[in-house]
Formats: C-alpha cells, sequence, structure tokens
C-alpha cells in the first residue's frame, strides 16, 4: 500500500487552478477531497471508483429526501452523504492526478455523474413536496401545487449553468502551453458562494424545519436562476470575442 503522507505531499502541488472557484470549494471541498484522494490511492483505489463511491453517496442523499418524511435528523443524514458525496467528486480528479493523468471515458464519467446527480437531487425534492406536503407547510388546494413547480425551475437553472459552464470551456482557446494562471480573486470567490453545490447541500439541514426549508430552497432556486442570467451574458460575450 502507497504511505498517505506521501500521496498528500504531491498532491498539493497537483492541485488546479483556484480562479473561478469559491471559497467552500477551495478551502473546505478541495483539502477534504484532498485526503479522501490520499487515503483512495494508499487503498489502491482508481479515480472511476472513486467517482462511484461519490455518485452512491449522492444517489443516497437525494433518494432519502424523496423516501422519508422531513425531519432534523433526516436533514443532518441528507447533508452528510451529498457532501461526503461533493468530496469524493473532488477526488477523484485529484487521485487522476496523482496517478499520472486522467482518461477521457473517466471525465466523461464525472460529468455524467455530476448532471444526473443535479437532476435526482431536484427531482426528489419535487417528489418530496407532492409527498409529504402537510410537513413541508405547503397549504393545500391550487395554491400548494404551484409549489411543485419550484424544483422544476430550479433544475432547469442548475442543469443549464453546468452545461454552459461545462461547453464554454470546451469553446474557449486554451491558454499557451506553460502561461502564468490567473490569480484568483477574493471578491468572486466570495460572490460565488450561492451557488457552490456544497453550500446548496447546507440547505437540506433545515428539512425538520417545516416551511422553513421551502423558502430556503425556493429563495436558493431564485439566486440560481439570477446567477444563470449573467452567466449566460458573460459566457457569451466571451465566446463572442473569440476569433472565427
Amino acid at each position: 500500500m502507497a504511505n498517505v503522507g506521501t500521496a498528500l505531499r504531491e498532491l498539493r502541488g497537483a492541485q488546479k487552478s483556484a480562479k473561478g472557484v469559491s471559497l467552500y470549494s477551495r478551502f473546505v471541498n478541495r483539502p477534504v477531497g484532498r485526503y479522501l484522494a490520499a487515503g483512495s490511492y494508499a487503498l489502491g483505489l482508481t479515480p472511476n471508483q472513486v467517482t462511484l463511491i461519490s455518485a452512491a453517496l449522492s444517489f443516497a442523499g437525494a433518494a432519502a429526501v424523496a423516501l422519508a418524511a422531513p425531519s432534523w435528523g433526516l436533514g443532518i443524514t441528507v447533508w452528510a452523504l451529498l457532501a461526503v458525496g461533493f468530496a469524493f467528486d473532488s477526488a477523484d480528479g485529484q487521485l487522476a492526478r496523482l496517478r499520472g493523468g486522467g482518461s477521457a471515458a473517466g471525465e466523461w464519467l464525472d460529468h455524467v455523474v455530476d448532471c444526473a446527480k443535479l437532476t435526482s437531487l431536484h427531482t426528489c425534492v419535487l417528489i418530496a413536496f407532492y409527498r409529504f406536503p402537510e410537513s413541508y407547510g405547503i397549504p393545500a388546494g391550487t395554491g400548494g401545487e404551484g409549489w411543485l413547480l419550484v424544483p422544476l425551475g430550479f433544475q432547469l437553472a442548475a442543469v443549464v449553468t453546468f452545461f454552459g459552464g461545462l461547453l464554454t470551456e470546451k469553446l474557449k482557446p486554451k491558454p499557451a502551453p506553460g502561461s502564468q494562471a490567473a490569480a484568483p480573486s477574493a471578491a468572486r470567490a466570495v460572490a460565488l458562494l450561492p451557488v457552490d453545490y456544497g453550500v446548496f447541500c447546507t440547505v437540506f439541514l433545515l428539512l425538520g424545519g417545516s416551511g422553513l426549508f421551502r423558502w430556503a430552497y425556493a429563495g436558493m432556486g431564485v439566486v440560481a436562476a439570477l446567477f444563470l442570467l449573467a452567466f449566460l451574458a458573460k459566457w457569451y460575450r466571451e465566446l463572442s470575442a473569440v476569433p472565427k
């Protein structure tokens, strides 16, 4: 078995740029993922196996939302599953770099799991609103049915943001080899916190708060939609400047 300490030292020098990354991902998720990557390396796991561990944890958390009546205990369980799953999502890429680089199949699997994770989580919230309306403080009647549209709108914003950002990175010209990476912006790192997946996971800690979770979730959905509009304008402007 490889040494965890040696793996950690090598991983510190193999981190991706912090540009465009929120404070949570930079100072919480990536460091936790680094320890998970080192442990996975010591156990002889492959990056794809780590990706599947991330998927299992994330899907278990999403399923729990749909299957169980909301409570404070459920909220802690769901948050823990989603947060640790997110950390393993960071670990698979770090493990790939530690092992000398990832593969096209590995990158494909990672993105497919990420997309499935987003869609399934919001779908499970919709199912939960439908199955346990009273527990979420959703009023009976026509007014209550409108709340089922909230997870659909949130899901749309999340998936388009994910796909739009991914496609933009693929279409933008790659920096010249050996070029200096731009310094990360502290202001941008703070501004991105509301749409960081790790921060979003914390809303499930409010599952025992009846209407508290419903309003917090809806509020984050509105923020996600506003950020999507800003991202779309930014990405279109950047790609419009690319020479034909």
